[in-house]
């Protein structure tokens, strides 16, 4: 399969039709995305602004591979601090792993992050390498203040679980507090956003900003679906 960095470049092939460049950014998102393939591709649309037509412009294709790129550079020297440490601590006889980097994302329904699977417009609102930075001082020891996501400090949302409550960061939707019996419960969003809706970028304008009126036509029906 083709490497993180040649699908970049063919991002930034303005000789390819701007479709195919979307594609490739897609494909780069299947193989880095710190909230999931889905919540990150929503992210971009946002912060690289995106618009519903691309060829309207096709340099924000460019804009959102590049935050992945920043993003994805830190993850991997994250990563290779990591190694590192594991040889020095494998040489003094510790054999237990500690802090391991690999936390870039909510890979199963239980996880903290299990909101963004589920919603791709719930997410932290932190640019990509902002949050990865964040979760690297976290692994590095760093008492940061507020959610560990997205450092959102107001007062936790509370979501029942039939038996008990478990606590959400306003912000981004991640658990921040278990349910009292201790299980990790599948946790979805109140109000669910359209992923094959935000795919098509049903949410911008050809202008590149978000439509102030999508969330309320989308929330009128499941007319967003196809």
């Amino acid at each position: 399969m083709p490497s993180f960095l040649t699908h970049r470049g063919r991002v930034h092939d303005d000789a390819r039709p701007v479709h195919r460049r979307h594609s490739a950014l897609r494909t780069c998102l299947t193989l880095f995305a710190p909230y999931g393939l889905r919540a990150t591709y929503h992210h971009l649309t946002l912060s690289a602004r995106i618009p519903r037509r691309l060829d309207a412009d096709p340099g924000a294709l460019v804009r959102a591979v590049e935050e992945l790129h920043e993003a994805r550079l830190l993850w991997l020297a994250q990563q290779e601090r990591y190694v590192a440490r594991r040889r020095t601590e494998k040489a003094a006889g510790l054999r237990a792993a500690t802090g391991a980097p690999d936390v870039y994302g909510p890979y199963w329904p239980e996880s903290p992050n299990s909101a963004w699977l589920h919603d791709p417009a719930c997410h932290p609102p932190l640019r990509l390498p902002e949050y990865v930075r964040r979760q690297a001082a976290l692994l590095d020891g760093a008492v940061l203040p507020g959610c560990p996501a997205c450092g959102d400090g107001r007062p936790a949302a509370q979501r029942s679980t039939g038996h008990g409550f478990v606590e959400l960061c306003p912000g981004c939707g991640r658990v921040r507090r278990l349910c009292p019996c201790g299980e990790r419960h599948r946790v979805d969003p109140v109000a669910g956003v359209s992923w094959p809706a935000v795919w098509r970028r049903e949410h911008m304008t050809d202008a590149g900003t978000p439509d102030p009126y999508w969330l309320r036509a989308s929330a009128a029906g499941p007319g967003t679906e196809s």
